[in-house]
């Protein structure tokens, strides 16, 4: 018999404030993996003889890729299994370049009941501090159904 997944935070145990931070380095592999599951050839991501010769200068690391670290600690974490985006907005402040190891300031700004939606706010800074991304999420936290929820009360 299966053991149950873990459930993440109900709406109800999630306060505006509530934070996390996250940090991930970005390498060579992960950029491979994704250039070779999206089939995306820009060379703008991989080709350095190509982004010496623009304003960058050297290899950008894919916007959805970071999207993708964003919505997987809110998949994992905040608020967690079960969580379900239903909107993003990414505002890009400033490239990611390769070998970068960037932060995720992620926190609650708004708890809205009505809706049974989170809003997360994420901020994201590279080595030197810099701002890379502003982001916001929006948010479905996991819900049990009716007779599960009705059991636990």
């Amino acid at each position: 018999m299966m053991k149950p997944r873990k459930m993440g935070k109900l709406i109800t145990k999630i306060q505006e404030g509530d934070q996390l931070s996250v940090t991930e380095s970005i390498e060579d592999k992960d950029i491979l993996l994704y250039l070779g599951l999206t089939n995306d050839a820009n060379p703008l991501f991989i080709q350095h003889d190509y982004t010496n010769q623009t304003e960058y200068e050297k290899p950008l690391v894919p916007v959805i890729m970071l999207i993708g670290i964003m919505t997987s600690t809110i998949s994992k974490h905040l608020p967690g299994p079960g969580s379900n985006v239903v909107n993003v907005s990414v505002n890009c402040v400033n490239p990611v370049y390769h070998y970068e190891t960037v932060t995720f300031e992620f926190e609650v700004i708004r708890v809205d009941l009505m809706k049974e939606v989170v809003t997360i706010s994420v901020e994201a800074k590279n080595m030197e501090g810099e701002r890379v991304i502003d982001a916001s999420f929006i948010v479905e936290p996991p819900r049990l159904i009716p007779q599960i929820e009705e059991a636990l009360h």
